[in-house]
């Protein structure tokens, strides 16, 4: 029988590559619902070509579009906060949960449901409500499958051996489109320049953290939550081939990798499977041909947010929370023109450095998100009015 499956983000990168995957293997999945969010003909096109059951948009606004959109096709479909919840409840084995941004969390903890697997792609649930939505998960049966590249291949390297054996685990960064660039040429670039992965294919938001490396900094505190693992066994190694997406070194010297070609269909393939592995029409890596592997450690001055990624993580509580909310309203500022590539490290330093709530770690949702919402007032205050 089909496993049932639940799209949320089906409209952005990892949404598409999955919409790839499921279809190389029709009978093996039955695609229940899809969940964008504004795009209207990005969403219909995708319900239409996985014949789902339901569609929504968290925008409200776009509802009677996608109405419009799916007219004649037996699609039910809805928009707004209500229908997104509504494409969650609704019967699946797996949920692919790949919403950006802190956007993402609620309905991410919503589809914990006993029995399910989630595909988490959406990192914000651990880094702002990780020992919380773990929890909830630990207590429901559910079972978290990592899609990052670097997780997915931690995932298969911690497979070597125990826990308590890991004395590092490491997940690589390509270093991003300025790893080369002299603090003064960084200080200088503009959001479209940063805005060009090297590697991947990703969203403007996500493709500017990895220029900062702040991508790299939420992926360490995704990792502590995901494999229970403290900050003092956890480090980014730059390594801009993008082949070895993590590995794990071992107490008795032993290094276990997880490697493969940068394409995104692998990882969610893996987090998607059964008992037995998909196979998947994909090019093989060649080492032989790639020739020379290469790496370098993370240059923190010239990228500070992964030191202040890192300092959250080794301070937790509810610093992890703020660090990522503002970072959210600083690459906003970025992108719009109104602040220098730096002053994102800036704002966000300054905003983890007098966050004067609750220093505990958010036990619920909604206490995350509240604490999300504090930690924004108090970045929109430090962005120059545009």
């Amino acid at each position: 029988m089909p496993r049932s499956l639940t799209i949320l983000g089906a409209s952005g990168s990892i949404g598409r590559s999955t919409a790839e995957v499921v279809l190389a293997h029709r009978d093996e999945f039955q695609v229940e619902a899809v969940v964008g969010g504004r795009n209207v003909p990005a969403l219909a096109e995708a319900a239409k070509r996985l014949n789902v059951k339901f569609a929504a948009l968290s925008d409200e606004r776009a509802g009677p579009a996608l109405k419009e959109a799916l007219s004649g096709t037996g699609i039910a479909s809805g928009a707004g906060r209500s229908a997104v919840l509504e494409a969650v409840d609704r019967p699946s084995d797996v949920v692919l949960a790949a919403i950006s941004g802190t956007a993402g969390l609620e309905p991410t903890h919503a589809s914990l449901k006993p029995g399910r697997r989630i595909a988490l792609a959406n990192k914000e649930s651990l880094v702002c409500a990780g020992a919380a939505f773990m929890a909830d998960a630990r207590r429901l049966g559910v079972e978290i499958m990592p899609v990052d590249s670097e997780h997915n291949a931690l995932e298969h390297a911690l497979a070597a051996g125990l826990n308590r054996d890991v004395e590092k685990a490491v997940i690589t960064a390509s270093g991003g489109p300025f790893r080369t660039w002299s603090q003064e040429q960084i200080a200088r670039a503009s959001a479209k320049e940063a805005s060009v992965h090297p590697v991947w294919s990703m969203g403007s938001k996500i493709n500017i953290d990895s220029a900062t490396l702040m991508n790299k900094g939420l992926e360490l505190i995704e990792a502590h939550h995901l494999f229970d693992l403290e900050a003092e066994r956890l480090d980014v190694l730059v390594h801009p081939e993008a082949i070895v997406h993590g590995l794990v070194q071992w107490a008795d010297g032993a290094v276990s990798a997880g490697l493969a070609l940068p394409d995104m269909r692998v990882p969610i393939a893996n987090a998607l499977r059964g008992q037995e592995r998909l196979v998947m029409d994909l090019p093989r890596l060649d080492l032989a041909a790639i020739g020379r592997l290469t790496f370098e450690r993370a240059d923190e001055a010239r990228f500070p947010c992964l030191a202040l990624a890192k300092a959250a993580l080794q301070a937790g509580g509810a610093i992890p929370t703020v660090l990522n909310a503002a970072n959210e309203v600083a690459v906003e500022a970025y992108m719009a023109g109104n602040i220098g590539f730096y002053a994102i490290s800036e704002i966000v330093e300054a905003v983890c450095s007098s966050f004067s709530g609750s220093g505990k770690a958010p036990a619920t949702v909604a206490d995350a998100l509240a604490i999300d919402g504090e930690a924004r007032v108090m970045a929109r205050r430090l962005v120059p009015a545009s």
